[in-house]
């Protein structure tokens, strides 16, 4: 009977009740991830503003909060709304929390890491710094939760005050790929050898294709550097897409080497400035049938609402991935 009744609290010890707050681009994505379980309860924020501008906040419930663990689910779609989820960032973890996870989908300075000449700025160094910052809870270091972060080495900008755990959208998409009927004739092709690096050894077991860009003249032409993609249903993987050109140009190639489709996967679909209707529109010749699948998931808010229903948009939600991340 002891052993039973020390098996059944290590049971309880292992699924914790988390309290999740979000901000408002992320309350669809909050909402889903509640669904995939009871142990996590929605809470809620007052996002106010004073006349000034300036973020007027307050935390509902706070006072219920001490000794239990809370998350945010952040979404850094903007430098304008990046302080006041900031602000509610750090003072989540200071009252009296058992323990605090910060929940950030996409991290959007990724693409900006590396300095090529002086004067130049690593903002994702930046941001780095700026999580790395936030206050311990009486748990200890925040946990942080990214996904398919863009640079590799980005996981070495986290400072020793935040615990960094980077999951990758991938699982989403070989579970998608296992439903298609045609499931048996896939090849993977990826744009160039970082997409690959990144990978390719989620995806071994299908076929591969890898492109690279060359410099003819003064034009950057993307090209097949190994794998034959000829009769297969190629999908190009990649981390994200911000205006694709660079996606457009692989599934012309791939068209003519043979493929019998291309589809695409991105875990981020950034697509500022509407880009992503150039894979739904007639803006250049063929390409709306130029994709039979265009997967994203839903880390960037603003750009799951802008393709609702729209082909061949199709959202593969990080949410059941999020409410397992809460559980470590």
């Amino acid at each position: 009977m002891e052993v039973d009744k020390v098996e059944t609290q290590n049971q309880q010890q292992k699924h914790k009740q988390v309290h999740l707050f979000y901000c408002l681009e992320s309350e669809e994505l909050a909402r889903k991830v509640a669904g995939h379980s009871d142990l996590i309860t929605l809470q809620s924020i007052n996002w106010r503003n004073f006349d000034d501008g300036f973020p007027n906040l307050f935390i509902n419930n706070a006072e219920d909060l001490r000794g239990q663990h809370v998350a945010f689910l952040a979404c850094f779609s903007s430098p304008g709304v990046i302080f006041e989820q900031l602000s509610v960032i750090y003072a989540l973890p200071r009252l009296f929390a058992a323990s605090f996870t910060l929940v950030l989908p996409f991290f959007p300075t990724g693409s900006f890491e590396r300095m090529e000449e002086e004067g130049d700025v690593a903002t994702a160094f930046t941001m780095a710094r700026i999580l790395s910052n936030i206050p311990i809870s009486r748990g200890g270091p925040t946990s942080l939760v990214i996904y398919d972060i863009h640079a590799l080495q980005e996981r070495f900008y986290f400072g020793d005050q935040v615990l960094p755990l980077f999951v990758t959208g991938i699982p989403l998409l070989k579970q998608r790929l296992h439903q298609l009927p045609e499931s048996d004739k896939i090849a993977v092709a990826f744009p160039d050898d970082g997409a690959w690096k990144r990978f390719h050894k989620l995806l071994d077991h299908f076929p591969m294709v890898v492109c690279v860009k060359v410099r003819e003249g003064d034009e950057r032409i993307v090209r097949i550097k190994e794998g034959n993609p000829a009769g297969y249903h190629v999908v190009i993987v990649d981390d994200l897409v911000q205006s694709g050109g660079t996606l457009v140009e692989c599934q012309k190639v791939l068209a003519a080497h043979g493929a019998a489709k291309v589809s695409a996967y991105v875990t981020h679909g950034v697509f500022p400035k509407r880009s992503w209707e150039r894979f739904t529109h007639k803006n250049e010749a063929g390409m709306e049938d130029a994709f039979a699948y265009f997967w994203i998931t839903d880390s960037c808010p603003h750009t799951v609402k802008a393709i609702a229903n729209k082909r061949p948009f199709e959202v593969l939600s990080l949410a059941g991935s999020i409410a397992d991340a809460l559980q470590i």
